[in-house]
């Protein structure tokens, strides 16, 4: 992807773009098929900071340059021959393909933000899947199929519940398998050298939290507040996982947060507290006056 945006870039210095790739191996039939969802920006960055922009990238160009990439890997590895090789680079259909037609403007959040879910979406649908009323089979609807004769259609297949299970476990990965990765001016790395250069992209800036890179000025107060704005998507992220607002009281009141308390003693402490006041018969009302003797 870099080599085809600094090949397609009308800049007489190297361009580097960013990409976020996510690892994926389920079809929409649960059927095993690796592939790779990316973001991938259409321009990239020269080393001054200064964005070059692509107006087109071809995706045959983009599919026979990954299929040698793929090709040299394996080769590298010791998992392929250089006969092997040539010979599965002659035959007509080359396994391999690429999709870029869909594109997301910069004044277009939400639909960044749906482009962003499709890549990191499970591999089952549960709105898609039944099971009949004794359990004994499981159906699973199917966007399309690669039959000719229902193409474009939707397929419903069914499965012993234990036969989907098995094609479902397959597509489980190995517990802290990093399964996205940040590549070019996305990248680790690249963003901690524009920080000690001085030279942060807007995305940075956002996610600085508070840190300030060195030899910049202090941060504006438009900068603060789209901090703070960043440190409150953790909230945004939870109402939408759990259709739930963390912040909103069983009063129907917004909760304020007030601190964090990350010692384990004064958490005890605390806790204590409560649990001693939950099994105490609590204090009574005020009293204005003396009670009356009977």
């Amino acid at each position: 992807m870099a080599e085809l945006v600094d090949a397609a870039a009308v800049s007489e210095d190297p361009v580097r773009p960013g990409l976020v790739a996510v690892q994926q191996t389920a079809r929409s039939d649960l059927a095993w098929s690796p592939h790779i969802h990316a973001l991938a920006t259409r321009g990239g960055w020269t080393a001054a900071g200064e964005w070059v922009p692509v107006p087109y990238v071809d995706p045959e160009v983009a599919e026979r340059l990954f299929q040698h990439k793929v090709m040299r890997f394996l080769m590298d590895e010791g998992l392929l021959t250089e006969e092997r090789a040539r010979l599965l680079l002659s035959w007509r259909r080359s396994g391999f393909s690429v999709h870029n037609g869909v594109t997301v403007g910069a004044d277009d959040p939400d639909g960044l933000e749906r482009l962003a879910r499709y890549l990191v979406r499970p591999p089952v649908s549960l709105d898609r899947l039944e099971l009949t009323d004794d359990g004994d089979r499981a159906t699973y609807r199917v966007k399309r199929s690669a039959k000719p004769e229902s193409a474009g259609q939707e397929v419903v297949e069914s499965f012993d519940p234990r036969d989907l299970l098995a094609r479902v476990l397959m597509h489980v990965i190995e517990p802290r398998a990093q399964v996205i990765r940040y590549y070019g001016e996305y990248a680790t790395r690249a963003r901690a050298t524009r920080r000690r250069d001085g030279r942060p992209l807007e995305h940075d800036r956002d996610r600085a939290s508070g840190c300030e890179a060195s030899g910049l000025d202090r941060a504006s107060a438009t900068d603060r507040a789209s901090r703070r704005a960043q440190r409150r998507a953790w909230a945004q992220c939870i109402r939408r996982i759990y259709e739930a607002d963390p912040l909103t009281c069983e009063c129907g009141a917004t909760m304020k947060i007030i601190s964090f308390i990350t010692e384990a003693g004064v958490v005890d402490n605390i806790l204590r507290h409560l649990d001693e006041r939950g099994r105490s018969p609590g204090r009574g009302p005020p009293q204005d006056h003396a009670p009356e003797p009977f």
